[in-house]
Order: structure tokens, then C-alpha cells, then sequence
């Protein structure tokens, strides 16, 4: 009988689990990676301030015009530069947007790229051709599932409603920036030959 009282509280607990994605531990790494029980892996979860947030997207926009502007100049494929465009086009409108939301709750915004941006602005600036092509769309890849983790965690579980909407409206955006983000990195890829396959 106690058999059966454990087994079936077992298969409870991990219902619960399965139903409150929150409280899946595949959900957390640290809590797969060091053993932890679901419901202490909770406390891994990295929670952002609203104001965080509004900093930390005006630093990755303020990043996406600059090498944005660099792929107009730098790309050797229509594609990129046309994406660059779009990058510096976008994140400008985004970047407006997030200003007057900063000037409304009195955050200061960063006028420069942080110290990582700028390593990889100067490290994209010393590319060029189909190497800067490569580099860049395989960044945008990266920056932009990064981004649009955030801004969903932001549109989901933001405080401030002016930033939660600005996270909401933006987010569609960046979804659209990712897919064709990697659409360009499968289009700027060495393809493999016959015999590369072998």
C-alpha cells in the first residue's frame, strides 16, 4: 500500500511539474546540472528589473544600428546590406521609442556601445567580403534569439506597462529580424560538396 501511496505521489509531483512550466527542471540548467529539486530550482531563474531591461535594450539597439551601419558599408552580398538597413532603420525606431519610456520613468540611457559590443564592432570592422558577411549574419543570429528571449520574458513578466508594451510591440519585430537573420547566415554559409558529404 505505501508502494502504491509514493508511486502515486510521484506522478503528481511530476504532473505538476509538467503543468507549471515554471517548476520544470529542464526548463532551469543550473537545477538539471547540480541535482537541485524542481522547486528550488526556481530561485535560479533570473529576474530583471524593468529598468534593467530598458538599459540593456538600449544597449543592444544602440549595437544594432552601429554594425548595422558597418554591414551597409562592409557586406559583399546585397542580402547583408540590405539587412544592415534594416538593422539600423529598425532599432533607430525602437530606440526612439525606448527614449521617451526612459525619459518618462527618469532612466539614462547608455550614449555608447559597452565594452563586449564595441570588441565585436572592432572585431567586424577588421573583416571584409564573404568573411564579414559570415561573421555578421552569424552574430545577428545569436544577438537576436538572445534578444527576443528577453523581450518575451519582459512582455510576459514586466511590472511597468509602458515597458511591458514596448516589449510586446517590439517583440514581433525582432522575431521577423531573427528569422531573416538566419536565412542570411544559410545564404552567406560555405555549401558542402558531394564529396565534403561522404
Amino acid at each position: 500500500m505505501n508502494v502504491q501511496i509514493t508511486f502515486a505521489a510521484v506522478v503528481a509531483v511530476c504532473a505538476l511539474g509538467l503543468a507549471v512550466p515554471g517548476l520544470h527542471a529542464s526548463n532551469h540548467p543550473a537545477a538539471s546540472e547540480t541535482g537541485k529539486t524542481a522547486s528550488t530550482s526556481k530561485v535560479a531563474v533570473k529576474t530583471v528589473s524593468d529598468a534593467d531591461f530598458v538599459k540593456a535594450a538600449a544597449e543592444g539597439g544602440l549595437a544594432e544600428v552601429k554594425l548595422g551601419q558597418l554591414a551597409e558599408d562592409k557586406a559583399a552580398t546585397q542580402a547583408i546590406k540590405d539587412f544592415g538597413k534594416r538593422m539600423t532603420t529598425d532599432h533607430t525606431k525602437a530606440d526612439d521609442a525606448l527614449q521617451a519610456i526612459a525619459t518618462k520613468e527618469n532612466i539614462t540611457l547608455p550614449a555608447q556601445l559597452d565594452s563586449k559590443d564595441q570588441a565585436v564592432y572592432d572585431r567586424l570592422s577588421k573583416l571584409s567580403g564573404k568573411a564579414f558577411d559570415r561573421a555578421y549574419a552569424r552574430d545577428m543570429v545569436r544577438d537576436h534569439m538572445a534578444d527576443v528571449a528577453e523581450f518575451h520574458r519582459e512582455a510576459n513578466n514586466g511590472k511597468d506597462s509602458s515597458v511591458k508594451s514596448f516589449a510586446s510591440t517590439t517583440l514581433p519585430t525582432l522575431e521577423d529580424h531573427l528569422k531573416q537573420a538566419r536565412e542570411n547566415l544559410r545564404g552567406v554559409s560555405p555549401r558542402r560538396t558531394a564529396s565534403a558529404k561522404k
